[in-house]
């Protein structure tokens, strides 16, 4: 199995264990003299081997990530730590480059007289916004790298 593959099922595995909650939790209580829609602890014991395969699952990705290999990037998780930071530090600088263009200014007077206290920036927006540009671009490159990387490697066991 690919890792792409193992991906989906995680993703697949993660939404039934939370339908079998809201269920579990739908069935959970009812009304005397009434039958709950279903049997909560038949279902509870359905996301309980749901769980210990999405466990599995995950076990096994973290394995391949650490082992597997991308280019000069490192290894799959070393990626994945660069991917978050790199989408942390876009954030971060694209918030910057907003405030300091006067973005998202709620409830700011406007200046109408020349007497009014004019508002300036303190940091460089055109700068900001061509390194936001290139930190877009290099995750961009990154994320490609990944989704490769998922239909390329196998899942190890």
């Amino acid at each position: 199995m690919k890792l792409g593959e193992a991906l989906a099922l995680r993703a697949d595995a993660s939404r039934r264990v939370q339908q079998l909650q809201a269920r579990i939790v739908a069935s959970a209580r009812f009304q005397e003299g009434e039958e709950p829609a279903e049997d909560a602890e038949a279902l509870l014991a359905e996301a309980g081997l749901a769980l210990d395969e999405l466990e599995q699952l995950i076990t096994r990705i973290n394995r391949t990530n650490a082992a597997a290999v991308i280019g000069s990037s490192g290894t799959i998780t070393d990626a994945l730590a660069r991917r978050d930071a790199l989408r942390l530090r876009h954030a971060l600088v694209t918030a910057a480059a907003d405030a300091a263009a006067g973005k998202n200014r709620q409830g700011a007077p406007v200046r109408q007289l020349r007497s009014e206290l004019k508002m300036l920036t303190a940091l460089p927006v055109s700068q900001l916004r061509a390194e936001a540009d290139a930190i877009a671009r290099e995750l961009r490159e990154l994320d490609v790298r990944l989704q490769q990387a998922n239909w390329e490697v196998s899942l190890l066991s």
